[in-house]
């Protein structure tokens, strides 16, 4: 199988394709590089032996895109590339829909133009919203709360409108719930560019040295300690759920979350961070940020079910394996 992988240099993509190429199939890139690096490339190919096709095209002008389809017969797309940071949708939200929706909507022209059917899209937990009860299922209501929740629900509804209107499509779509951690070589693994938006990088960053505490926003939540609540899974966990999906034989419309189903405060991970790396992480409370809820974590019932996917990390691999790859990328700043 020849796959198309969009955003494929970025955190999620990089660890999926990882998982792609392990299993035989070629692989091709599309990516802007606004929020990753071609370095990215290179280690993978140091992970598997093999270095995917690499196109450097924003996918917003369809004619650079239209091209990859017209040179590479692609047989399946994986879906990634988007701006992705809540706090900044929440500021820019213009930049959000423009970019997203366009993107998105120039793909699948081209994928119907191409008779290319096979879809795997990157949604998020963020369409839940603030779910009423816990764990979330596949079958919640969907409300968003900020910008880049809404261009993921957007999305999903272009998709099901889309299959309605042309079956041949087989669409699955996954909603993530918070993926962290990073390739056990600490070759690859969450590396954004400038000031973090995602928990995990900004501890890191406190961890290493390189800021001076962690803001954990809001300790006024109803959640065990006050701090908000998420279901973390480990990113090569995530990545594998890309491949059962690709590979899954029930075709038609689908939809499944990805986690562990297992709660974790952000305390609660700042202390098992400092605990498996026996390391301090300064950390203060701040007001909370423009479109955070209290909790949310989902059943991976269905996924199991229908995909046989079960989580092979623990919440210690995931805070063990960030940080390796963070000391390992300083190292090589260093050299």
């Amino acid at each position: 199988m020849r796959v198309l992988v969009t955003g494929g240099c970025g955190y999620i993509g990089s660890h999926t394709i990882v998982e792609l190429l392990n299993s035989n199939m070629e692989v091709i890139v599309v990516d802007n590089l606004v929020n990753s690096s071609l370095d990215v490339l290179d280690n993978i190919k140091k992970i598997t032996g093999k270095k995917p096709t690499f196109y450097e095209y924003d996918m917003c002008d369809k004619e650079k895109l239209r091209s990859i389809f017209q040179k590479e017969k692609i047989d399946a797309v994986i879906h990634f590339a988007g701006l992705k940071a809540v706090s900044e949708s929440v500021s820019k939200p213009l930049l959000y829909y423009k970019n997203n929706l366009f993107s998105t909507i120039n793909l699948l022209e081209c994928m119907e133009e191409f008779n290319v059917y096979k879809l795997v899209f990157s949604s998020s937990a963020t369409v839940y919203g603030n779910p009423t009860h816990l764990p979330v299922t596949e079958d919640f209501p969907l409300k968003t709360t900020n910008p880049y929740g809404t261009t993921k629900l957007m999305i999903e509804n272009i998709l099901v409108d889309l299959y309605k209107a042309n079956s041949k499509f087989d669409i699955t779509i996954l909603r993530y719930f918070n993926p962290i951690g990073a390739h056990k070589s600490g070759l690859i693994g969450e590396n954004p560019k400038g000031i973090p938006n995602n928990l995990m990088p900004y501890l890191v960053n406190v961890a290493l040295g390189k800021s001076e505490v962690l803001n954990i926003y809001g300790n006024d939540y109803k959640t065990i300690d006050g701090t908000g609540v998420r279901d973390y899974i480990h990113v090569c966990d995530l990545a594998y759920g890309h491949l059962l999906a690709l590979k899954n034989s029930k075709s038609g419309f689908k939809i499944y979350n990805l986690g562990t189903g297992k709660p974790t405060s952000v305390l609660e991970l700042v202390k098992m961070f400092e605990k498996v790396n026996k390391v301090p992480v300064k950390y203060q409370i701040t007001n909370r940020r423009a479109g955070d809820i209290d909790a949310c974590y989902t059943s991976p019932a269905k996924a199991f079910k229908e995909l046989n996917f079960t989580c092979r990390y623990t919440l210690s691999d995931m805070c063990l394996d960030s940080y390796n790859f963070a000391k390992k990328s300083i190292d090589k700043e260093s050299r």
